[in-house]
């Protein structure tokens, strides 16, 4: 709720600093002050002593400045997270492993030694040589 009333006091400084500044005459603005016509000596016109205008326009700026912080600050949300209303990813079930847990061990064996044995199974017979002069 006070957020909505300080909203709209910010809206009404903010036309009336539209309006305020509307309102004032420019310094020297005319066609003969561009093209260096204008009788005073300094940059930008003489000073002008501060008008209710310009002490206005001062204010409401401040107030425009100060206006903006203090509804950003009342705009914030808590220091929550964005995705905090979100549940997690659903659990997983178990699935089968994509490796196996054992690895099966192979005999080694080293040329020139004996073949492991078997319990049930025979060596095999070595294999026949057959010469040229058999032929």
């Amino acid at each position: 709720m006070l957020y909505y009333a300080v909203l709209t006091v910010y809206v009404l400084v903010c036309l009336l600093l539209l309006v305020v500044v509307l309102l004032q005459q420019g310094k020297g603005g005319d066609i003969a002050a561009a093209f260096g016509g204008a009788s005073s000596q300094t940059a930008f016109g003489a000073r002008a002593g501060a008008t209710v205008l310009t002490r206005a326009t001062t204010a409401l700026g401040t107030a425009f400045l100060l206006g903006a912080f203090v509804l950003t600050l009342m705009g914030r949300s808590s220091g929550g997270s964005v995705v905090s209303g979100i549940d997690g990813p659903a659990p997983v079930e178990s699935q089968a492993p994509a490796l196996p847990t054992e690895v099966p061990t192979l005999p080694t064996t080293v040329p020139g030694d004996a073949a492991p044995a078997d319990e049930g199974a025979a060596a095999p017979a070595p294999a026949e040589q057959t010469t040229p002069e058999a032929q």
